[in-house]
């Protein structure tokens, strides 16, 4: 609506000429009577466009209330769930085809001891040497066998809680007998041509982790670079580091551990000089990492199968638990200073922990192993804790370690130039390999520092001042 201004003529607002004028309600601005028509006019067609966009609108409307997929709402989760689904039908294919393998060895090696199992059958039914007891004790064995056909001891798969899914993943764990022995003479599957940087050397190596496809990862320490070695290869890949000593994040200083974190696909490192925890992608063309953790003297590292980190502090003599991504860890080994008493460690390294996430800790100058179950105010000692000496009861500087189905801990006695077995409920140890003095010969290592083993139950022993890594085998 316009209205007459009562004061004779004055500008108008679009032709700026000297006109009787009027005043626009709307926008408060004054037109003559020829613009004011024209601006009116406008206003109608602003209008028609209003109305035809209603038209446009109520079509939409129409559309969506008849068809639920046309709602840009449902449309977001319909694209949520087609990427999901492709990302589950990956892990799913992925986790598949490592069951198929896995599964595949585990019904052969069944089949092999329901064959021995068969003919010692016979040979007592031939014999017509048994009693009730005889019989319990096959039925028994029997069922043993069935079970381990459908839940195969060495195999589980695990879930990882993510936003909106559910990630599975595949997990094996060596499944080692009682009474396995191992080949004395070492095979070097990794280094063995003395120290350097050449792809197919090492340089006073420490940690190393065997993926589930027998990929070694090896923190190549004096190298100041994570090497990945694939079964069977000649040379290594530099997968982390590889550009001297230093702080930036294409560098390591001194890396002492490594693990594989499958959600992810990432390696973690810890980078010990820088005290820091840094990981890496595994991804080709990845050429720097990202800082986890920053001012820790850290040692080892191991995840469990909630994906909590837990890394050994050498300073403050203790081992702490981390969401992987949060600064704020949790105490779960030491802690209470420098010290042989239950609650304490000293100069922690090398860590494991089981599926009821007990952690068992290296407590390298105490010379002993240490297992502190979860929620424990203070540890128990399951290896060691003799004082140093190379008794059966007694390590040198542990080292490496890891724990089987069984519970039995395997460790490197580092001083002592041997790998030990313990099983549980025990008071001494046996060496499995090693033993044999310090040397080079297959049967002899310079300072084991890492250990590990495959689904086989192959040994993997960082023969760090041999610059290799050696592989014993079952016999």
């Amino acid at each position: 609506m316009a209205t007459a201004t009562t004061n004779g003529k004055a500008k108008c607002f679009e032709c700026n000429k000297n006109k009787i004028v009027y005043l626009c309600e709307g926008c408060s601005q004054k037109f003559c009577l020829t613009d004011l028509t024209e601006h009116q006019q406008q206003h109608g067609k602003e209008l028609d466009k209003i109305l035809t966009d209603c038209d446009e609108f109520r079509q939409k409307l129409i559309e969506q209330k008849g068809d639920q997929n046309q709602r840009l709402l449902i449309q977001q989760v319909n694209e949520w769930e087609d990427n999901s689904m492709k990302r589950i039908k990956q892990i799913a294919e992925e986790c598949r085809q490592i069951l198929i393998k896995h599964t595949d060895d585990n019904i052969m090696e069944i089949e092999k001891e329901l064959n021995k199992f068969i003919t010692d059958l016979k040979q007592i039914r031939r014999e017509n040497d048994f009693n009730e007891f005889h019989l319990n004790q096959l039925k028994m064995e029997l069922e043993k066998l069935e079970k381990e056909l459908d839940q195969p001891s060495n195999i589980s798969i695990q879930q990882h809680s993510t936003p909106f899914i559910n990630k599975i993943s595949v997990s094996v764990m060596s499944n080692i007998q009682a009474n396995a022995q191992w080949v004395q003479d070492g095979v070097t599957v990794a280094g063995g041509h003395g120290a350097g940087d050449a792809t197919n050397q090492l340089h006073e190596p420490f940690g190393v982790f065997i993926d589930d496809d027998q990929t070694m990862v090896i923190a190549d320490t004096w190298n100041h670079r994570i090497i990945q070695w694939k079964m069977d290869d000649t040379h290594g890949q530099v997968v982390a580091g590889g550009h001297g000593a230093g702080n930036r994040l294409d560098q390591l200083n001194y890396p002492t551990d490594v693990l594989v974190d499958k959600e992810t696909n990432g390696l973690i490192i810890c980078d010990r000089q820088n005290r820091r925890v840094v990981r890496w992608s595994r991804r080709i063309y990845t050429t720097q990492g990202e800082i986890l953790l920053n001012n820790i003297s850290c040692f080892g590292l191991a995840i469990d199968n909630q994906r909590y980190l837990y890394i050994s502090d050498t300073e403050n003599h203790e081992v702490r638990r981390y969401r992987i991504g949060d600064n704020n860890g949790t105490l779960v080994a030491g802690g209470h200073g420098l010290g042989n008493d239950l609650n304490q460690l000293n100069f922690p390294t090398y860590l494991f922990v089981d599926r009821q996430q007990a952690v068992y800790v290296s407590d390298n100058e105490n010379y002993r192993v240490m297992k502190w179950n979860k929620g424990a105010t203070e540890g128990i000692v399951v290896v060691g804790g003799q004082g140093q000496g190379k008794a059966l009861t007694q390590l040198s500087n542990p080292s490496g370690l890891f724990v089987d189905t069984l519970g039995t801990i395997y460790v490197a006695d580092l001083g002592n130039d041997r790998v030990m077995r313990w099983p549980t409920e025990v008071n001494q140890g046996t060496i499995i390999v090693g033993g044999n003095g310090e040397g080079e010969r297959a049967n002899q290592f310079n300072g084991p520092e890492g250990l590990s083993c495959d689904r086989l139950g192959q040994l993997y022993v960082v023969d760090m001042r041999n610059n290799r890594v050696q592989r014993f085998p079952i016999e």
